[in-house]
């Protein structure tokens, strides 16, 4: 069996012939140590947006199934650029584009924002790029492309050829997925935002998975969800040859359904107006001098709902409180709740989700005390008698994600 890696450069990395030379340079030294390279490749830099703009001056109407075709162009001509490259180097690459044969990722027909079907996806990369490798190829695939069943091409959206290398990588167990772009390493915020970033070398999945939903441009969250294998990821520069930057660890991310072991009571506060910033940290303060715990809180005009977990004479705490700064006029109260959490990458990309968590609830005539959304996960407040039963229906639900 051979040992795969993945390396995908980014159109930002392949700019002209010195970076494309130094790229394929860094595949041939790969190659040479004894593993076998599979190189993801998206359009050289700014080939995409010229592409879109020019189709979009030629027709505002342009549809998306055309979008798609103009658009992969881009990644195409790459393909062909980049494998010239590696015969340079006496390389045998194998350009893996969406007319030919041996292309391996299929979609559904969602157009310029498609999303890979993994199971299909995985069999046809075993099927069709396992062979090359076993055979001393070197397969350069088209980034951000996909494939319809019935043979549409599609393009993955933001972040689609990063999506495409960790597909890969998943599919097939490689040692590693590289993604080579015009940073060095990820940072602890944008360094175009703060000053002074403190570079990371490390990351677990859920940490980046947790900072790419945020909005942090190292990864989009829609790539991290198709590495179901768990293969780790390196972040890395085209400077260092690869061999450094920052290791996001190989654990998957999974989609998980749990409930929170401790007695959550809702709190509704109602006045005039919801609390100020001042108000709510005199709350919090108070709630954690009775050692309680605030889960959440939600504003809206004219009220405020916290949920909060443990906490000695929580509501008359906060009643007494409440009332001595007018913080409101009443208060009201539902105890015995239990947190059920629903979180997993799959969530990112699955069409109506929300309703397909409360449904079942709802048919069984479980009421739902609320729901709070936070970064990939959604948080449904229940009564502890149905907390059980909650957790077994939205299992059920959710598996057709996984």
């Amino acid at each position: 069996m051979v040992e795969s890696i993945v390396i995908k450069f980014g159109g930002s990395v392949l700019q002209d012939e010195k970076t494309i030379s130094e790229a394929a340079d860094m595949v041939h030294e790969v190659y040479e140590k004894g593993l076998r390279p599979v190189v993801v490749v998206s359009a050289l830099k700014g080939a995409t947006d010229n592409l879109l703009n020019l189709a979009k001056k030629l027709n505002q109407e342009t549809p998306d199934n055309i979008l798609d075709q103009i658009l992969s162009m881009g990644e195409r001509t790459s393909a062909r650029i980049f494998s010239a490259a590696l015969v340079s180097r006496g390389l045998k690459p194998v350009i893996v584009d969406p007319e030919f044969e041996n292309w391996p990722i299929i979609t559904d027909d969602k157009h310029l924002d498609a999303n890979p079907i993994y199971k299909e996806t995985e069999k046809e990369v075993q099927k069709k790029i396992l062979p090359m490798l076993e055979r001393g190829e070197v397969p350069v695939v088209c980034g951000f492309l996909g494939k319809t069943h019935s043979g549409e091409v599609t393009t993955l959206g933001r972040g689609g050829s990063d999506t495409t290398g960790l597909l890969l990588g998943s599919c097939l167990k490689s040692k590693e997925t590289v993604l080579v772009k015009d940073v060095e390493t990820i940072f602890s915020s944008d360094p175009d935002i703060v000053e002074n970033p403190v570079p990371l070398h490390v990351l677990n999945s859920e940490e980046a998975f947790l900072l790419s939903t945020g909005g942090a441009k190292f990864l989009h969250s829609k790539a991290l969800s198709y590495n179901r294998s768990g293969i780790r990821i390196r972040i890395a520069s085209l400077q260092d040859g690869g061999r450094s930057g920052t290791i996001i660890d190989g654990g998957a991310l999974d989609l998980i359904v749990e409930q929170s072991p401790d007695p959550v009571t809702m709190v509704t506060i109602i006045g005039e107006k919801a609390l100020d910033t001042e108000q709510i940290h005199q709350i919090m303060t108070s709630v954690n001098d009775i050692d309680g715990r605030i889960l959440s809180l939600t504003l809206d005009s004219k009220s405020t709902v916290l949920y909060v977990t443990h906490g000695t004479n929580l509501a008359d705490i906060l009643h007494r409180l409440v009332m001595k700064y007018k913080m409101g006029k009443a208060l009201s109260f539902f105890e015995n709740l239990r947190m059920v959490i629903v979180k997993g990458p799959a969530l990112e990309t699955a069409p109506g989700l929300i309703q397909r968590v409360t449904q079942p609830l709802a048919r069984k005539n479980i009421n739902v005390y609320g729901l709070v959304t936070i970064s990939s996960s959604i948080r449904i407040l229940v009564s502890k008698d149905n907390a059980d039963a909650a957790v077994t229906l939205l299992r059920s639900a959710l598996l057709a994600l996984k």
